[in-house]
């Protein structure tokens, strides 16, 4: 029987969530919330005649007992009515409910007390003891609250043992108005899967403080060591609330302490559209590499955009479709999105039209290979401008497969080339690679020469179109990058695949590379390379381990990591310049300019043709040896290729 009731309550007083595997239930009906609320309002008059009784006090004999039960109850279910106390969910019942119920609770109060004393007024007698009524209001408040919350507490009680789920008891970092602001949002969200245990002060001098009934922590030298010793499993950050050398720290000291991360944003950029709970999220890999904001210069680029005509080549990328996002913001008069990646061109094209409606743009579905199909995009459209991201750069996949590399990123970028120029498009800017830098696989090969068919065909007479390079290294995010990749395999468990102990990268932002590759593109006259300042290299390995600390897993312990080896074309490090270049400042901070002489145009266009005529041929050696002869710094590394590398020359002698 008692199981019985326990079920039907369950069914009554909870709804479903999907998202924690409860089914749906229907809401409390409204009349049965009217009628428990009558019934408490009844009680609440029984014990408050009871109580008035048993202090001897005599009631007025104006009314009856049960006409003045039938009066109190009848105003007070007005008042019910009129404030509609009944129509909000009990379980989720909020201040203004509680308001509401204060309100009809003294509305009852000042309408019986305004008749107590006009009956008085008019036959000089009293229907109604006033000490009787203020016992009611205090009464029938109290068991209407305590109903509430009795309910909202049985709600979560049997959620959460529904859920089976385990909470999380955490800390947030800081005591000032957001802080507590997410303090008592967490404190009243239906789904927590978070126990507010305490705050963290930044000032040390605060002493016996609680807030909201928790306990303020002194941030001092022992706080992770007291931290354990609360069974403080995670740290609530805001936002931007420190700065990046004390949250470095923070963040430090929570790993080596098994302290998990989270992030929170600050109230004003809460999306209300989502629950807290959804906005707190764990710390990622990606705010620990957060460089320097680039500043830029806005008039410039906007003078270089605005009401321009421009084509984004491999749009649909992680690099090209933010370029077009950053573009967007200028005020272009059209952008030509072209991709070959349908799906993705498709998905860039719902996200444009949802937050940029006032843009003028269209998506082109080609390939940059096929040249019949970029002339007609040229003779559709009349170019200003030409963001040239489109290429193949997985190096495993390139490294099998050369003779499409060349399709790609040197056939693709000629055909680009010709049409630009043949339209006289003004800026035509090239999105390059570090991995072109001293190349070991076909990949940053096939990069290079693209940069170098550019910079000598920039030294011809009659060319009008400015041929800009921009080069960098890893950006945080992009497709097939190191850290979804490591996220993925954290996911399932492990284990987590380094190639190399000590192989080391360099790391960017998405954004930020854009950003630059648009003040780079206002910079230049033609021909030059622009690399751009990518911080100090971090070590893949280190970067492994610091992932999986942030994921709440001991590395090696819970989530193993494998060295798998180098890859085919792989090298333990990138370089940013050739051997034979020299890097040179600009009148941007994060910006250099790369000086190296280029090939008289006349001595390379045979050698590009018959790299074409190889890869059309698919003859991949014939294509690896020609375009070594193009890229003389090539060397295969953990390459089939390495037997094709030409000797040196030292001294006018083969070494």
């Amino acid at each position: 029987m008692i199981q019985r009731i326990r079920k039907k309550i369950q069914r009554t007083i909870y709804t479903g969530d999907n998202q924690i595997g409860i089914r749906n239930i229907r809401y409390l009906p409204r009349w049965i919330v009217l009628a428990l609320d009558s019934f408490l309002v009844l009680l609440s008059i029984m014990v408050s005649q009871y109580i008035i009784h048993n202090l001897g006090i005599d009631f007025y004999d104006t009314l009856t007992l049960a006409e003045r039960v039938l009066l109190i109850f009848g105003v007070n279910f007005c008042f019910f009515f009129v404030f509609k106390t009944y129509s909000g969910l009990i379980r989720h019942s909020t201040f203004t409910d509680i308001v509401k119920l204060l309100i009809a609770c003294f509305g009852t109060i000042s309408v019986l007390t305004l008749i107590n004393y006009t009956y008085f007024l008019t036959s000089g007698d009293r229907i109604f003891i006033m000490p009787g009524l203020f016992i009611y209001l205090v009464l029938s408040f109290s068991f209407l609250l305590l109903f509430r919350v009795l309910i909202k507490q049985l709600y979560q009680f049997f959620k959460d043992k529904k859920r089976g789920a385990f909470k999380k008891r955490v800390v947030i970092f800081g005591t000032d108005d957001n802080a507590i602001s997410i303090a008592e949002a967490l404190n009243t969200d239906s789904v927590r899967p978070f126990e507010l245990v305490g705050f963290i002060s930044p000032n040390k001098t605060y002493k016996h403080i609680r807030i909201l009934d928790r306990p303020v922590i002194r941030n001092t030298e022992n706080i992770y060591e007291h931290l354990k010793s609360m069974n403080v499993h995670g740290i609530l950050i805001m936002g931007d609330s420190m700065s990046k050398k004390l949250k470095d720290t923070l963040i430090d000291e929570c790993l080596a302490s098994n302290i998990q991360i989270f992030n929170v944003p600050s109230v004003e950029e809460w999306d209300n559209k989502k629950d807290l709970n959804q906005q707190i999220k764990t710390i990622q890999i990606e705010d620990l590499l957060n460089r320097e904001e680039v500043e830029l210069d806005t008039q410039i680029i906007k003078s270089d955009l605005e009401n321009k005509v421009i084509l984004v080549t491999g749009g649909a990328g992680s690099i090209g479709s933010e370029l077009v996002r950053q573009i967007s913001k200028f005020n272009p008069k059209l952008i030509v999105i072209l991709d070959q990646a349908e799906t993705a061109l498709y998905d860039l094209e719902l996200e444009l039209l949802e937050n940029f409606p006032n843009l003028n743009f269209v998506t082109e579905l080609a390939n940059i290979s096929n040249m019949y199909r970029i002339t007609m995009l040229f003779e559709k459209y009349n170019f200003d401008l030409l963001y040239h991201a489109a290429a193949y750069k997985h190096v495993p996949i390139i490294e099998r497969n050369p003779h499409e590399a060349i399709y790609v990123n040197i056939l693709g970028t000629m055909n680009l080339v010709k049409m630009a120029l043949a339209t006289n498009i003004s800026k035509f800017v090239m999105v390059s690679t570090d991995k072109a830098v001293n190349p070991t696989n076909v990949m940053g090969a096939t990069k290079r020469a693209a940069e170098m068919y550019v910079q000598s065909l920039q030294q011809e007479s009659n060319i009008t179109t400015r041929f800009i390079t921009t080069r960098f290294g890893n950006v945080l995010g992009s497709n097939g990058s190191v850290i979804p990749h490591f996220k993925r395999q954290i996911a399932k468990g492990g284990p987590v695949t380094v190639t190399h102990p000590d192989i080391i990268r360099y790391f960017m932002t998405i954004p930020e590379a854009c950003q630059l590759v648009l003040q780079a593109g206002t910079m230049g006259l033609g021909g030059e390379i622009y690399v751009f300042d990518m911080g100090k290299p971090i070590r893949i390995m280190d970067l492994a381990k610091r992932m999986i600390q942030l994921s709440g897993f001991v590395p090696e312990e819970e989530i193993k990591i494998e060295v798998t080896g180098l890859r085919p074309g792989e090298k333990l490090y990138e370089e940013l310049l050739a051997d034979s270049s020299v890097n040179l400042p600009t009148q941007h901070s994060k910006i250099m300019v790369s000086k190296d002489k280029p090939l008289p145009f006349g001595e390379m266009r045979g050698k590009y043709e018959s790299l074409v005529r190889a890869a059309l041929k698919k003859k991949d050696d014939k294509v690896v040896h020609i375009l070594k002869e193009i890229v003389v710094e090539y060397k295969s590394e953990n390459s089939i290729f390495s037997e094709l590398d030409l000797p040196e020359v030292s001294n006018g002698a083969i070494s």
